[in-house]
């Protein structure tokens, strides 16, 4: 049987094809070639088979949100509400990252009614399982194989696995300069599995059988950045860069299998060093799409961690990252609420659009709210905004009376004012939509 990869190679087209060729502005030949070279990947398993969507080069940037719950959150109720809102507000992709309560029940009943394509992290589930009988450290080669085929059997589109940490990869956290070592968790788990048992991770020496696993169940690979950067001070380091190389030479043998990959990155960075990162991944992983988390350009903003994922994802994604995780006001802080939830889309998919405009996609979007501003249509602005309750919420603040304008402006709106006397070369002989309407106020 061939994957999606296989086919594309071959120029068989479908319906998903067409229906993503068609929502990115593509011929399907170009999604098709995309695919083909895993410069593109389109997520999923035919057990979850989510709406067609694809991440990739020359496609328009996708974000993701994470929900889960966690030992002290255990209920499954508000991380469907969650996964509610990220979706109305945008999200293209949903990771349940879940380590509480009956963490499969939830898995799979998430799955049954999400959407968009969905990832997990199946060392998660194993590595607490261990934990909560003797220690992480005492998970085995099965246990973590076979955490990954419950994940792809109950329909997971994507699942990030962290195969570039390995024996020699963790030297380079012993020997880094490092402030905070190792901040993901899942890498934090084959680091110290590493460590203490002083044996290679299974997830790199036995990558065949994981290849042979999403080969069986067409999941495609996110290669996790285990030594991703936790604060400013560790970016761009000999083991995130390290770990990186490892991931190129994996995306080579993903490839050689038909198994889309793609590759996942930091994490925290200074601005400056953004750009550089970005085509450093480009360059090592042979145009893999790209996965970041943030990056967030400051360590100081507990609380605002949305804003300062903004402002590195914008950058990120203007030079070369392909998908955004979100990142929200309670990151560093606590799990997520619903309003958490929603301010961290929002944020990313701020940060996605201003990255597609510098890339030429998207910009009718921004013309039609610059006509609809033009003339005062705040029906068509609020029907172009991210969120039109809350645009529709501050215009209403501070009216006193009905008006065309907003309450900053009142009487005295610039547009108002211009749109009375000004009439361009190209418009003498149209009629002026707010000519009468003015006249009359």
């Amino acid at each position: 049987m061939c994957t999606i990869m296989e086919e594309a190679a071959r120029g068989v087209t479908n319906h998903r094809i067409k229906k993503i060729a068609e929502r990115e502005g593509v011929t399907e030949r170009f999604i098709l070639d995309g695919i083909a070279s895993g410069r593109i990947v389109a997520p999923c398993n035919p057990a979850h088979d989510p709406i067609p969507a694809a991440i990739g080069e020359g496609l328009s940037v996708k974000i993701n949100a994470n929900i889960g719950t966690s030992r002290d959150m255990p209920d499954i109720e508000p991380e469907i509400r969650k996964m509610d809102i990220a979706v109305k507000y945008g999200a293209d992709a949903v990771m349940d990252l879940s380590t509480g309560g009956d963490i499969d029940s939830i898995r799979k009943r998430l799955l049954s009614r999400c959407p968009v394509m969905m990832g997990s992290v199946p060392i998660y589930e194993t590595g607490l399982t261990a934990a909560r009988k003797n220690a992480v450290v005492e998970m085995t080669e099965d246990d973590i194989f076979s955490g990954i085929e419950k994940h792809a059997r109950d329909g997971m589109d994507f699942m990030t696995v962290h195969c570039g940490i390995t024996k020699e990869t963790v030297q380079w956290i012993k020997k880094a300069d490092r402030l905070m070592d190792v901040v993901s968790r899942g890498g934090s788990f084959l680091t110290a599995w590493i460590l203490h048992n002083d044996r290679e991770n299974p997830l790199y020496k036995d990558f065949d059988v994981l290849l042979d696993l999403a080969r069986k169940y067409e999941f495609t690979l996110s290669l996790g950045d285990g030594f991703r950067p936790g604060c400013i001070n560790d970016a761009s380091d000999q083991a995130q860069i390290s770990e990186m190389m490892v991931l190129g030479h994996l995306v080579k043998r993903a490839r050689k299998a038909g198994v889309q990959a793609m590759v996942e990155g930091p994490g925290h960075m200074a601005m400056d060093q953004i750009a550089a990162n970005m085509r450093m991944e480009k360059q090592l992983c042979y145009g893999a799409p790209f996965y970041v988390l943030g990056p967030l350009v400051t360590d100081i903003a507990p609380g605002y961690d949305h804003i300062t994922s903004a402002i590195g994802g914008a950058i990120a994604a203007q030079n070369g990252a392909d998908f955004l995780c979100y990142v929200t006001p309670a990151e560093h802080l606590s799990l997520p609420d619903e309003d958490d939830v929603k301010e961290g889309v929002i944020a990313s998919k701020i940060a996605a659009h201003a990255a597609d405009l510098s890339r030429g996609i998207g910009k009718d979007k921004d013309d039609r709210m610059a006509k609809a501003r033009k003339v005062l249509d705040w029906d068509t602005m609020y029907d172009v905004c991210l969120d039109p309750d809350k645009a529709k919420a501050y215009r209403a603040r501070g009216c006193t009376e009905k008006q065309d304008g907003c309450s900053m402006c009142g009487d005295v709106c610039a547009i108002k004012i211009v749109n009375q006397y000004l009439i361009k070369e190209d418009d003498v002989l149209k009629p002026n939509p707010l000519q009468k309407k003015f006249d009359c106020d």
